[in-house]
């Protein structure tokens, strides 16, 4: 039997508790406290603009009153669009704290993607950077938004950066490009609005813990995006074990807001488990190491929730340009498999840990981590967080247990597990068993102390000639071999054999003589033969998520389509 949870204890020690006590409070409630406890740290730090904790909580009460103002009730529906930023931090508490339901949108994706989501949700109220604002009017018709306010990015600036934008010169411009965009006269702006509007009667009815408080779209990888409905309850248990499993004393921490906080993964570490430790938030509009570099002169991190490419690329940066990162304790790694060289060179920059950890939005995200200490394993997505369970079951047979060591599909229960997909009862009903426990879709396998090393997922596995192919794995292998920087594993129909192994292969510049029969040549070494590639195609670079996760889905389109 492959249980593993609170009730049977793990041999190697995480350092945080079994389980952890999760207090019934709305989110909101944190950033209440800490701006009682701390009102003179800095809270959010934006290219330099400091914002305290006080100030914080005045900017969030007085944008409660106006989204109060637009119409917004208990659970309506506020959607924000809009890169990292303070106003971003500033409208989710906001929407939060009068019981709206915050969701989420990449603000790069075209009017059709935000189309969308935005009618799935049937949110009111946009807030909507500027240079995305002309996409989401274009939605109007198709969607219930009764009001678009803009966000402007550069208000968040200090002061002496918003006057150098205004500056005629060339990389004024090309900033004031990158960061603004043009809106109709008159257009509502979030900023101006706040900076008018009184703050909300500290009287006015909070959130339950049971109330959704983000509607987090999920799935695009695999199929249309559908809404993770997530709880105060559910978040608030997610910084909860956070906390515990980091052990940081609160009111020290400076994180380091590389992810978009649009993505489970930022949301969660930034703009919940930041507050609840009452961390310093140093917010960036978008991942570029020379930006983190130089912040980093001004304000150390000491920790930095990130994906293994930009851990490779900062520490190359930093080694390249002498900069100290001594600073960082902490580092933790998700979305994808953390590379044994990239650990070694974030680590070696830094002289503190990386530790990789597994989630998914549908948890909020986080579930399983490796401890923050000597014990961890690299290479294994670590051990369940505090008041989590896990079993490890056949695909085919979910109340049939595998043995441990065996290959199975890992189900997750706790705290942290969502509520459903909005307005999709059968979908939840076939990914949320009636006990609770969450399927994944992730094949693992795990050892006789609890320790869990991923697989691939289910619906990646490729079926050819009868036998499972993981693609994770015959990746991992022909990453190895020389003249191969990156490569994606997927399937297409293949006649008899059901489906046909197929890599497709970004090359390090120079290489030279890779062909199929040369792959297929490096693979036998380590792969069965079902497993060795029967197609080879080249590509440029292989398309990525936001947080820079391969889209074997993408892959497997460009292939079929030739």
């Amino acid at each position: 039997m492959t249980t593993v949870g609170p009730s049977r204890p793990n041999a190697a020690s995480t350092g945080a508790p079994r389980d952890v006590a999760i207090p019934d409070e709305p989110l909101t409630a944190a950033l209440d406290r800490a701006a009682q406890r701390w009102p003179g740290r800095t809270a959010v730090d934006f290219l330099g603009a400091s914002t305290t904790y006080a100030e914080l909580a005045d900017a969030v009460a007085r944008g409660a009153q106006v989204l109060l103002d637009l119409g917004v009730r208990p659970g309506d529906r506020v959607a924000l669009v809009m890169p990292n930023c303070t106003g971003h931090v500033i409208a989710f508490y906001a929407a939060l704290r009068i019981g709206a339901v915050v969701v989420e949108h990449n603000p790069t994706y075209s009017a059709g993607e935000l189309a969308h989501q935005l009618a799935d949700s049937g949110a009111v109220v946009a807030l909507v950077w500027e240079k995305a604002v002309p996409r989401v009017l274009e939605t109007l018709a198709r969607t219930s938004l009764k009001a678009v306010v803009a966000v402007d990015l550069s208000a968040d600036l200090p002061r002496g950066k918003q006057l150098a934008l205004r500056l005629p010169l060339p990389s004024a411009r090309r900033a004031r490009h990158a960061m603004c965009g043009a809106v109709p006269p008159a257009f509502p702006m979030w900023h101006r609005l706040v900076a008018k509007a009184a703050p909300l009667d500290p009287a006015h009815p909070t959130p339950s813990s049971s109330d959704v408080a983000l509607l987090q779209y999920t799935g695009g990888t695999t199929g249309t995006p559908k809404g993770a409905m997530l709880t105060h309850r559910n978040l608030v248990a997610n910084a909860v074990q956070g906390h515990a499993w980091t052990g940081v004393e609160p009111g020290t921490d400076v994180v380091y807001g590389v992810l978009p906080f649009f993505h489970a993964f930022g949301l969660t570490l930034c703009l919940s488990y930041a507050m609840r430790v009452g961390a310093t938030l140093v917010a960036f509009p978008s991942f570029d190491p020379a930006m983190v570099l130089s912040a980093q002169k001004r304000l150390p991190g000491t920790f930095l929730p990130a994906v293994p490419p930009m851990l490779d690329r900062l520490a190359v940066a930093a080694a390249a340009s002498g900069a100290d990162l001594t600073s960082f304790r902490y580092a933790i790694s998700g979305a994808m498999a953390l590379p044994a060289a990239t650990a070694k060179k974030w680590e070696d920059v830094t002289g503190g840990l990386v530790v990789e950890g597994y989630g998914m939005t549908e948890t909020s995200p986080v579930a399983l981590g490796n401890p923050l200490t000597g014990a961890r394993r690299p290479g294994t997505l670590g051990l369940p967080f505090p008041s989590t369970s896990i079993r490890v079951v056949d695909p085919t047979d979910v109340t049939r247990e595998v043995e441990p060591g065996e290959r199975g599909e890992l189900l997750i229960r706790g705290p942290q597990v969502f509520a459903g997909y909005w307005g999709r009862p059968d979908e939840t009903a076939e990914q949320l068993l009636d006990d609770g426990w969450l399927r994944t879709g992730d094949i693992v396998t795990v050892d006789g102390t609890g320790w869990v090393v991923l697989v691939d997922r289910i619906k990646e596995v490729i079926v050819s000639g009868g036998f499972k192919v993981y693609p994770s794995q015959v990746e991992d292998h022909l990453r190895g071999m020389p003249g191969v920087a990156d490569v994606a594993v997927v399937g297409v129909p293949g006649g008899d054999l059901g489906e046909t192994v197929v890599a497709a292969v970004v090359l390090e510049p120079g290489a030279r003589g890779i062909d199929l029969d040369a792959v297929r040549a490096w693979g036998e070494r380590h792969l069965a033969r079902y497993a060795l590639p029967r197609r080879l195609v080249f590509l440029d670079e292989l398309p990525r998520s936001q947080v820079g996760k391969v889209l074997r889905r993408v892959v497997r389109e460009s292939v079929l389509a030739g």
